[in-house]
């Protein structure tokens, strides 16, 4: 079954719209490594500060060894000091829906 990984994260004020480009900067190589989908996601009507990411890959072994590659390193390393420190994420087995 596929693996899904959902997170948030909070930008420091004024700073989001820096590191959800920075976010979607660092992907090229995440299909070739297993992604099937990462979409990231703001809201200003629920918190303008706080990004989410939504992640499906084929497996989580996949997943976890994405976070080797040279330009998700890069991305991590750029956008921490934009955010806060304050993290959420959750695992979760994909068991069907649409586009899965």
């Amino acid at each position: 079954m596929p693996y899904g990984f959902q997170a948030t994260m909070k930008a420091r004020p004024g700073r989001r719209d820096e590191v959800v480009a920075i976010l979607l900067s660092g992907t090229e190589g995440l299909r070739a490594a297993g992604c099937r989908r990462y979409a990231v996601a703001v809201s200003d009507a629920t918190d303008p500060d706080r990004i989410w990411v939504d992640e499906l890959w084929e497996s989580k072994e996949q997943h976890d060894a994405s976070l080797s590659l040279p330009e998700t390193k890069a991305a991590i390393a750029a956008a921490r000091p934009l955010l806060t420190g304050e993290f959420t994420g959750q695992e979760l087995t994909v068991v069907g829906g649409l586009g899965v």
